[in-house]
């Protein structure tokens, strides 16, 4: 059974910095382009970034580019967004999912996790 668990969400200031891991199990994690969403946001169906199966891509919103990084380790079958210079628009709960193969039309998943809670404070 396929499952997906973020942590790292929590509480931070503007201008600091967090970072989301996201562990998968249960299914072939390194056939998926991975990706993370933001429950509230209604454009885009929340989409914050992705990462190509490989690593070798990486697409953000445009909202995020230049403050979030995604990654991902293959090996350990982790997907993790580094968050910096937050900002308080940036509060919300983030979630990880298994993109579908038309994920840039739809941004439908496969899977996803429950989510964690990010909140900065200004």
């Amino acid at each position: 059974q396929a499952q997906l668990v973020e942590s790292g969400g929590g509480l931070a200031q503007a201008g600091g910095s967090l970072r989301l891991s996201c562990a998968a199990s249960g299914f072939s994690f390194s056939t998926y382009t991975m990706g993370w969403f933001r429950q509230d946001l209604e454009k885009d169906r929340g989409f914050v970034a992705a990462i190509f199966k490989t690593g070798g891509s990486t697409y953000y919103a445009d909202s995020v580019k230049g403050r979030f990084t995604i990654s991902r380790d293959n090996n350990k079958n982790t997907v993790d967004l580094q968050m910096t210079s937050l900002k308080s628009e940036d509060t919300g709960i983030y979630y990880c999912a298994a993109l579908r193969h038309n994920w840039h039309l739809t941004y439908e998943y496969d899977f996803r996790g429950q989510g964690t809670q990010v909140t900065v404070s200004s």
